[in-house]
Protein backbone atom coordinates (compact mmCIF):
# COMPACT_ATOMS: atom_id res chain seq x y z
CA UNK A 1 0.00 0.00 0.00
CA UNK A 2 1.36 3.59 -0.77
CA UNK A 3 1.47 5.30 2.42
CA UNK A 4 2.91 9.02 1.05
CA UNK A 5 2.21 11.67 -1.55
CA UNK A 6 4.31 12.97 -3.87
CA UNK A 7 3.48 16.47 -5.58
CA UNK A 8 5.33 16.76 -8.95
CA UNK A 9 4.98 20.07 -11.04
CA UNK A 10 6.56 23.44 -12.70
CA UNK A 11 8.01 25.74 -10.75
CA UNK A 12 5.78 27.79 -8.75
CA UNK A 13 2.88 25.06 -8.99
CA UNK A 14 2.11 24.50 -5.36
CA UNK A 15 4.29 21.91 -4.54
CA UNK A 16 5.38 23.55 -0.93
CA UNK A 17 2.96 26.14 -0.48
CA UNK A 18 -0.26 23.43 -1.50
CA UNK A 19 2.01 20.50 -0.09
CA UNK A 20 2.73 21.73 3.71
CA UNK A 21 -1.27 22.70 3.83
CA UNK A 22 -1.61 18.85 2.42
CA UNK A 23 0.51 17.17 4.75
CA UNK A 24 -1.92 19.40 7.79
CA UNK A 25 -4.98 18.19 6.32
CA UNK A 26 -3.79 14.53 6.11
CA UNK A 27 -2.12 14.50 9.51
CA UNK A 28 1.25 13.40 7.46
CA UNK A 29 4.70 14.93 7.85
CA UNK A 30 5.69 17.43 4.65
CA UNK A 31 9.05 16.84 3.61
CA UNK A 32 10.93 19.37 0.70
CA UNK A 33 13.32 17.27 -1.04
CA UNK A 34 15.70 19.91 -1.91
CA UNK A 35 16.15 20.47 1.63
CA UNK A 36 17.82 16.93 1.71
CA UNK A 37 19.88 17.18 -1.16
CA UNK A 38 21.62 20.43 0.23
CA UNK A 39 21.99 19.12 3.98
CA UNK A 40 23.04 15.79 2.28
CA UNK A 41 25.26 17.37 -0.42
CA UNK A 42 26.41 20.12 2.10
CA UNK A 43 26.06 23.03 -0.25
CA UNK A 44 23.04 24.88 -1.54
CA UNK A 45 21.52 23.97 -4.51
CA UNK A 46 22.60 26.30 -6.82
CA UNK A 47 26.27 25.96 -5.60
CA UNK A 48 25.32 21.83 -6.59
CA UNK A 49 24.48 23.35 -9.82
CA UNK A 50 27.63 25.52 -10.69
CA UNK A 51 29.85 23.20 -9.47
CA UNK A 52 28.28 19.80 -10.78
CA UNK A 53 26.49 21.22 -13.81
CA UNK A 54 22.80 20.64 -15.13
CA UNK A 55 23.99 17.01 -15.28
CA UNK A 56 25.87 16.04 -12.03
CA UNK A 57 22.88 17.71 -10.54
CA UNK A 58 20.36 15.53 -11.90
CA UNK A 59 22.87 12.73 -10.68
CA UNK A 60 22.40 13.83 -7.22
CA UNK A 61 18.41 14.46 -7.49
CA UNK A 62 17.72 11.00 -9.01
CA UNK A 63 19.81 9.18 -6.32
CA UNK A 64 18.22 11.31 -3.24
CA UNK A 65 14.48 10.86 -4.20
CA UNK A 66 15.50 6.92 -5.46
CA UNK A 67 16.78 6.30 -1.71
CA UNK A 68 13.75 7.94 -0.08
CA UNK A 69 12.41 6.29 2.44
CA UNK A 70 9.45 7.76 4.79
CA UNK A 71 5.75 6.66 5.43
CA UNK A 72 2.91 9.04 5.95
CA UNK A 73 4.73 11.93 4.10
CA UNK A 74 3.64 14.36 1.63
CA UNK A 75 6.99 14.51 -0.68
CA UNK A 76 7.81 17.99 -2.74
CA UNK A 77 10.95 17.00 -5.07
CA UNK A 78 12.04 19.37 -7.46
CA UNK A 79 10.43 20.19 -10.65
CA UNK A 80 13.63 18.20 -12.71
CA UNK A 81 12.93 15.04 -10.40
CA UNK A 82 10.88 13.61 -13.49
CA UNK A 83 13.72 13.75 -15.38
CA UNK A 84 14.79 10.48 -12.88
CA UNK A 85 13.93 7.38 -14.14
CA UNK A 86 15.04 5.33 -10.93
CA UNK A 87 13.49 8.50 -8.66
CA UNK A 88 10.26 8.54 -10.28
CA UNK A 89 10.03 4.72 -10.25
CA UNK A 90 11.11 4.57 -6.20
CA UNK A 91 8.25 7.45 -5.51
CA UNK A 92 5.47 5.72 -7.46
CA UNK A 93 6.07 2.41 -5.44
CA UNK A 94 5.69 4.46 -2.00
CA UNK A 95 3.61 7.30 -2.72
CA UNK A 96 0.72 8.58 -4.66
CA UNK A 97 1.88 10.69 -7.27
CA UNK A 98 0.10 13.99 -7.75
CA UNK A 99 0.78 15.99 -10.52
CA UNK A 100 -0.38 19.92 -10.10
CA UNK A 101 -1.17 21.13 -13.09
CA UNK A 102 -0.81 25.09 -13.85
CA UNK A 103 -1.15 26.80 -17.08
CA UNK A 104 1.84 28.25 -19.19
CA UNK A 105 0.35 31.54 -18.40
CA UNK A 106 -0.21 31.30 -14.58
CA UNK A 107 3.46 29.69 -14.28
CA UNK A 108 5.04 32.37 -15.95
CA UNK A 109 2.49 34.62 -13.92
CA UNK A 110 3.61 33.27 -10.11
CA UNK A 111 7.28 33.10 -11.70
CA UNK A 112 7.54 36.96 -12.94
CA UNK A 113 11.67 36.81 -13.17
CA UNK A 114 12.93 33.31 -13.24
CA UNK A 115 16.47 34.25 -11.79
CA UNK A 116 14.89 36.06 -8.96
CA UNK A 117 13.00 32.93 -8.01
CA UNK A 118 15.69 30.76 -8.18
CA UNK A 119 14.46 28.75 -11.72
CA UNK A 120 17.42 27.31 -13.03
CA UNK A 121 17.34 27.79 -17.34
CA UNK A 122 20.19 25.65 -19.28
CA UNK A 123 21.12 28.77 -22.20
CA UNK A 124 18.44 28.44 -24.66
CA UNK A 125 15.90 27.33 -22.66
CA UNK A 126 12.68 29.68 -22.08
CA UNK A 127 10.22 29.38 -19.77
CA UNK A 128 7.85 28.40 -22.53
CA UNK A 129 10.33 25.81 -23.64
CA UNK A 130 10.38 24.35 -19.98
CA UNK A 131 7.10 23.75 -19.64
CA UNK A 132 6.84 21.91 -22.90
CA UNK A 133 9.70 20.29 -21.97
CA UNK A 134 8.87 18.75 -18.59
CA UNK A 135 4.26 18.36 -19.16
CA UNK A 136 4.38 15.17 -21.18
CA UNK A 137 6.59 13.82 -18.38
CA UNK A 138 4.40 14.87 -15.37
CA UNK A 139 1.42 13.50 -17.32
CA UNK A 140 3.04 10.01 -17.57
CA UNK A 141 4.45 9.99 -14.39
CA UNK A 142 0.82 11.10 -12.17
CA UNK A 143 -0.98 8.69 -10.43
CA UNK A 144 -3.81 11.93 -10.04
CA UNK A 145 -3.87 15.18 -12.25
CA UNK A 146 -5.00 18.32 -9.51
CA UNK A 147 -5.64 21.64 -11.69
CA UNK A 148 -7.98 23.03 -9.62
CA UNK A 149 -5.63 25.98 -8.77
CA UNK A 150 -8.67 29.03 -8.70
CA UNK A 151 -8.63 27.83 -5.23
CA UNK A 152 -6.95 29.15 -2.26
CA UNK A 153 -4.30 26.94 -1.57
CA UNK A 154 -7.01 25.96 1.61
CA UNK A 155 -9.44 24.89 -0.17
CA UNK A 156 -6.84 23.01 -2.47
CA UNK A 157 -5.42 20.82 0.19
CA UNK A 158 -9.16 19.90 1.18
CA UNK A 159 -10.32 19.21 -2.08
CA UNK A 160 -7.00 17.42 -2.72
CA UNK A 161 -6.75 15.80 1.02
CA UNK A 162 -10.29 14.03 -0.35
CA UNK A 163 -8.93 12.50 -3.38
CA UNK A 164 -5.98 11.29 -1.98
CA UNK A 165 -7.65 9.32 0.79
CA UNK A 166 -10.37 8.16 -2.03
CA UNK A 167 -7.35 7.01 -4.04
CA UNK A 168 -5.79 5.35 -0.78
CA UNK A 169 -8.75 3.37 0.01
CA UNK A 170 -9.16 2.16 -3.38
CA UNK A 171 -5.49 1.35 -3.15
CA UNK A 172 -6.57 -1.08 -0.36
CA UNK A 173 -8.61 -2.91 -1.37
Amino acid sequence: MKTNVTLIGMPASGKSTLGQRLAEALDFEFVDVDRIIEAEEKRLLKEIIAQEGDDGFLEIENRINAALKMDGCVIAPGGSVIYGAEAMEHLRDISIVVYLKLSFEEMARRIGNPVERGVVLKNGMTLRKLYDERTPYYEKYADVTFDEMDMTPEESAGRLAEMIRQEMASGEK
